[in-house]
């Protein structure tokens, strides 16, 4: 298997709204739509979440095919989420969203696992330096070594495991605008406010009419 697909599911997102993932998108839940969009390109798709019920909760809204997996860790980071995705993941590399990614491109992820062929990761990075970590593709193994020695450490963000690998390559935005030019990929829903963006933005532009001539 080359392809994983790791969605985290975490309050810690959006600490306001708890389901967000219950969010509807095209008629149907935010996560299921984020799940049958990556399904198209990856080989498994694995949802974290931080608790057992939410496995339950979650479960029952998400179409087939989907691995559930609960963190069981002390820590409810996104460091401690997106290890246990690892462990759990069967890919040798493995794409990392939030399950509020609404715009998930299936472009941009393809070519971050093609990229990320004989590297450490494939990270976007902006011109100011800051990193998308949450929207990125990893070699498992090595992300998964360096998760675990950067939790041992105290580290609770995703920047704090991103520092131990090694064979990083940076993918800068400006490539990745020539795709989207919005950058809506990297929108993440958190809740109701986030979600009339993103419905404004999926809404079709009218067409200009042109005006006859006389």
């Amino acid at each position: 298997m080359e392809r994983s697909a790791i969605v985290l599911v975490s309050n810690s997102l959006n600490e306001s709204s708890e389901d967000s993932a219950f969010l509807e998108l095209n008629g149907k839940p935010l996560i299921d739509y984020v799940v049958n969009v990556v399904k198209a390109f990856t080989d498994e798709v694995i949802i974290v979440t931080n608790s057992q019920k939410d496995t339950e909760k979650y479960s029952k809204v998400v179409s087939s095919g989907v691995k559930f997996v609960a963190n069981q860790k002390d820590s409810k980071s996104p460091l401690a989420q997106v290890l246990t995705g690892f462990e759990a993941a069967k890919g040798e590399y493995s794409l990392v969203l939030p399950s509020g990614s609404a715009f998930v491109s299936e472009e941009i992820s393809s070519l971050l696992f093609e990229l990320c062929v004989g590297k450490a990761a494939v990270i976007p990075r902006w011109t100011n330096q800051e990193i998308e970590a949450l929207h990125a593709v990893y070699n498992t193994q090595l992300a998964l070594e360096a998760s675990r020695a950067a939790l041992v450490e105290g580290e609770a963000e995703m920047e704090g495991m991103v520092e131990k690998l090694r064979g990083v390559r940076y993918l800068s935005t400006m490539v990745i605008e020539q795709i989207d030019p919005d950058f809506k990929s990297f929108l993440v829903v958190k809740g109701p406010a986030d979600l009339k963006k993103a419905l404004a933005i999926r809404k079709p532009k009218p067409q200009k009419t042109r005006k006859s001539k006389r």
